[in-house]
């Protein structure tokens, strides 16, 4: 079996977000970039994959030479080759499926995984939009996966409960919290990484599907008020400030 586990770098979510000069992407200045939590899920699914039944798997990420960092964690923890697809992968998410979806065709993977979104996007289009590029089938926001000779079998959360997905391989799944508990990278697995090179390819030309025309932080908020004195005043005050300040009655 053969399965390709999609990365996205992403801002660790205490790093303090500027927008950049441009109005239109962020200041990468005093960033920490992680791998994004829900695509941690995809590549611990992947590598259990490959220790129960045996694989083949291929850490992927669309990015500059920083998303090295996180392929060379995917190295540590357990997939075999890393590739760089060096494009813009903090871009639209259609024109990051075209890339991958460039990459993958006439390869013979069997299996893609990778979080259902991506942390800060959020936009939980890139899966579904690469698995309709590739023609094949898709189970989505999967926190339970089972596979056949030839066949998934994927337990998706819905709003009212879960869903039974059954499918053929190939196919694309996207990893929700609770498909697995990710694991720590081993010291051995660490010195075993930094042996191993990571294959960089220029991606293929892409054309977006959306553009971020502007970017702003959300305006700061007004300083609280703290009431001062006996319980009874409190109460009394902020009934006042909430009908005259607040109007809510």
């Amino acid at each position: 079996m053969k399965i390709l586990v999609a990365l996205k770098q992403v801002p660790d979510t205490e790093s303090r977000i500027k927008v950049a000069a441009d109005g239109r992407s962020l200041d990468p200045a005093d960033v920490k970039w992680i791998t994004s939590p829900y695509d941690e899920y995809a590549l611990e699914e992947a590598i259990r994959i490959k220790e129960a039944k045996g694989a083949e798997v291929v850490a992927l990420s669309v990015g500059t030479d920083a998303a090295k960092d996180v392929l060379k964690n995917a190295l540590a923890l357990g997939a075999d080759t890393a590739v760089l697809l060096k494009g813009d992968g903090q871009g639209d998410a259609f024109a990051v499926a075209q890339m991958i979806a460039a990459y993958v065709k006439d390869k013979g993977f069997d299996l893609i995984l990778c979080g259902n979104k991506g942390l800060g996007g959020d936009n939980a289009a890139m899966g579904p939009m690469l698995a309709e590029l590739l023609g094949v089938a898709q189970a989505n926001v999967v926190v339970k996966l089972e596979l056949g000779d030839g066949t998934f079998s994927a337990e998706r959360e819905t709003d009212g409960g879960s869903e039974l997905v059954v499918g053929a391989l190939p196919a694309v799944i996207t990893a929700q919290k609770g498909l697995n508990e990710p694991r720590y990278a081993s010291l051995k697995g660490i010195m075993a990484a930094k042996k191993k090179t990571i294959e960089e390819l220029d991606a293929a030309p892409a054309v977006a599907g959306a553009q971020v025309s502007a970017l702003a932080l959300p305006p700061e908020r007004p300083a609280g008020r703290k009431l001062e004195g006996e319980p009874a005043a409190q109460a009394q005050a902020l009934l006042q400030a909430l009908k005259d300040e607040a109007k809510v009655f």
